[in-house]
């Protein structure tokens, strides 16, 4: 047998490479390791050579590892996600702002060009502001924005540059194009007057017109206009026409004259003039713009001069105020059509809503154009007392007066069978 020294000598050489030193290494790390569990809770002891255990980490972690398994030097998800969060909505704001920035680019400069189309004539009164230039071209059609107008006159330095006259211009034309235009002088238009007295109706206009020879139907062209909204201005939901809405004045069109343009020129005009009136005392009284319009053509038709406008102006406040009927045989003519002839008894009676001899409160709607002296009375009527009142014969005076006794007693005195013939 051999001795017990001799069983300790190696039998031969054996030669280990680095990599089976390392795993036995390694092996015997792991079995030190398994000598020694930790405990649940507790930080291990008795790590190999080279390793730290965290404290308090249920596991061994690696040197710069922090628990939880994050390594040394980054972020926990919930800071990276909130990060990200705030990122994408930058991104988008961002996004946002240039969309909305290359939207007002493109409405301004149009690269993409326009599709003109039609034609328009358009006249710039003396005196216009860039933006009233602009609100113009709008409501026209002419160019899409009023707004981008003058931002693109200003960016061209051509505000101050932008002239009055009268254009002949296209639907739907480039803001660039347009002020070339309105940036010239003008070329020289053959042009004419019309001219609309203060107190007519639709039908009158309308058989003047023909008589001239001016192309187009006129009650046609008057029941409605996408150029003004009756409803705007307190009026019912649906109304027959724009009657009261035709300003009455001296318009100065281009020749040929077309109706078309006359009703342009007249909604415009009424639209400029009567944003001017104070309607301030009207609200207290509880009436609409559309309400003072009334009024201001019953103004118009039955006083018989400028002094008498706002005295019939009290005379209907008060008949409102007191409950009582109008009785104007203004508003029987319009209702019947009869404007030259003396009331008969049946159209007296007439069951028509415009006859305020058998029905309380206004007509449904103005029975002429007025004018802005019958407006402005309409707004501010004077402070009497006044309830009646009659044209004087074979003058141009009107006579008021405050009870019925007062005024058949006024009526008595002024009576003429028929007026002296002037010498």
């Amino acid at each position: 047998m051999p001795r017990a020294a001799d069983a300790e000598l190696p039998s031969g050489t054996r030669r280990v490479s680095r990599r089976d030193g390392l795993a036995r290494s390694r092996s015997a790390g792991d079995l030190r390791a398994g000598a020694r569990q930790p405990r649940p809770g507790r930080s291990s002891g008795g790590a190999g050579p080279g390793r730290s255990l965290a404290a308090g980490g249920g596991g061994g972690a690696r040197g710069g590892r922090t628990s939880g398994g994050a390594r040394g030097g980054r972020t926990p998800a919930g800071a990276r996600g909130g990060r990200t969060l705030a990122g994408r909505a930058a991104a988008l704001l961002a996004l946002a702002l240039a969309a909305g920035l290359a939207w007002v680019l493109v409405s301004l400069f149009q690269p993409f060009g326009t599709s003109p189309h039609g034609h328009v004539t358009v006249v710039i009164p003396a005196h216009s502001s860039s933006s009233e230039i602009g609100d113009l071209l709008a409501r026209r059609g002419v160019v899409p924005s009023g707004l981008f107008f003058v931002v693109r006159a200003t960016l061209a330095g051509e505000r101050s540059e932008l002239r009055p006259g009268t254009y002949h211009l296209q639907l739907g034309m480039s803001y660039s194009a347009v002020l070339a235009a309105l940036t010239k002088p003008p070329p020289p238009i053959r042009t004419s007057d019309v001219t609309i007295a203060e107190g007519h109706t639709r039908q009158y206009v309308a058989r003047l017109l023909r008589e001239q020879g001016i192309r187009g139907n006129y009650l046609a062209a008057t029941r409605s206009s996408p150029l003004l909204d009756p409803h705007a201005y307190g009026a019912p939901r649906h109304v027959p026409s724009l009657e009261g809405f035709l300003f009455p004045d001296t318009f100065n069109l281009v020749d040929p004259v077309t109706v078309k343009e006359l009703v342009a020129a007249q909604l415009e005009d009424f639209k400029r003039r009567f944003a001017t009136v104070d309607l301030a005392y009207a609200r207290r009284h509880h009436l609409t713009p559309y309400d003072v319009l009334i009024i201001a053509s019953l103004i118009e038709a039955e006083a018989a001069s400028q002094a008498a406008r706002p005295l019939v102006s009290s005379v209907i406040y008060n008949r409102l105020r007191d409950g009582m009927m109008l009785q104007f045989d203004s508003t029987t003519r319009y209702a019947t059509g009869n404007f030259t002839r003396p009331l008969t008894v049946s159209e007296l009676q007439s069951p028509s809503p415009y006859n305020t001899h058998t029905h309380f409160g206004l007509p449904p709607t103005p029975i002429d154009s007025p004018g802005l002296a019958s407006i402005e009375a309409a707004a501010h009527p004077a402070n009497t007392d006044y309830l009646y009142f009659f044209a004087k014969p074979c003058s141009n005076q009107t006579v008021f007066a405050s009870s019925y006794a007062q005024f058949q007693h006024l009526l008595a005195v002024d009576y003429r069978p028929h007026c002296p013939k002037p010498r």
